[in-house]
């Protein structure tokens, strides 16, 4: 179970998507505030606090690769979780080279997301041990 500290914001254009998928990451115990755009995720990012990143590829105006990008010049700490609904090898290299956690296929099962938050959170974690040092 996740601790109830471990705050998730859920990026996609896809109002149905965000509802579904944000009610079952709360009861499975995370924080979760939605955004329904590339650039509310960035206001969110820039309020801080925020632990992992699930974001969707495919948007209106900003996309989630160039999202990524201004998310991690804002606030390189929180781990960012990509979905996608199609896969695409070179998109994967890029969010891997612009720091993005993990690069997930839509529709992902909820327990898979789930694992990847974790350790998404792990990283993080351990992360910010090393600069607290």
């Amino acid at each position: 179970m996740a601790s109830p500290t471990a705050r998730i914001l859920l990026v996609d254009d896809e109002e149905r998507f965000r509802t579904t998928m944000g009610k079952l990451l709360r009861k499975r115990g995370f924080a979760v505030e939605e955004a329904g755009s590339a650039h509310e995720a960035l206001v969110r990012v820039q309020q801080g606090d925020v632990d992992v990143i699930v974001l969707d590829v495919k948007m209106p105006g900003m996309d989630g690769i160039q999202a990524l990008a201004k998310i991690k010049t804002l606030d390189p700490l929180p781990e960012v979780i990509i979905l996608t609904g199609h896969a695409n090898v070179d998109a994967a290299v890029e969010i891997m080279r612009l720091g993005g956690y993990e690069y997930l296929l839509k529709p992902c099962p909820i327990d898979d997301l789930v694992v990847k938050i974790e350790g998404a959170l792990e990283k993080k974690k351990a992360r910010e041990k090393v600069l607290r040092a």
